[in-house]
């Protein structure tokens, strides 16, 4: 029993100062243009996340500008892929009701990449926010 303990303890040891270096940073980057009612929709909030099963991790926020448009990237160091999403908050065509429409999207693994800048970028492409997207949910806190 001792022996084994004298084997285990510090392999035990070892593996707590090795797990964090294989952790690596990954990144990944969206981006679009929004419209409302045919027109760019400005000051949309966006939100780039990695996925986690506790509480995601914001990775970077905007605003669409005058155009629409809206570039986001960011980066997490994991231990396994990272699981980015895009989360759209807005109030085209709702301005009267509190809560916002939050539509959410899931970045494909093909565009996430090893290191701290990504070397693709997701492109939406142009999202029309008259539309009832599958998934929409309100959102009071965002």
């Amino acid at each position: 029993m001792r022996l084994l303990l004298a084997f285990i303890v510090p392999l035990g040891v070892i593996g707590v100062d090795i797990l964090p270096q294989i952790r690596t940073v990954q990144s990944t980057a969206v981006q679009g243009k929004l419209l409302c009612n045919g027109a760019p929709y400005e000051k949309a909030r966006l939100k780039l996340y990695e996925v986690d099963p506790l509480i995601d991790t914001l990775m970077d926020e905007a605003l669409s500008d005058k155009n629409g448009q809206f570039l986001l990237k960011g980066n997490d160091t994991e231990w396994s892929k990272i699981d980015p999403k895009l989360n759209i908050y807005h109030n085209c065509e709702d301005e009267k009701v509190e809560c916002w429409r939050k539509v959410e999207i899931r970045i494909p693994d093909s565009f996430v990449t090893d290191g701290p800048e990504p070397a693709k970028i997701f492109d939406i492409g142009t999202l029309n926010l008259n539309a009832k997207l599958p998934g929409e949910t309100r959102d009071c806190l965002n």
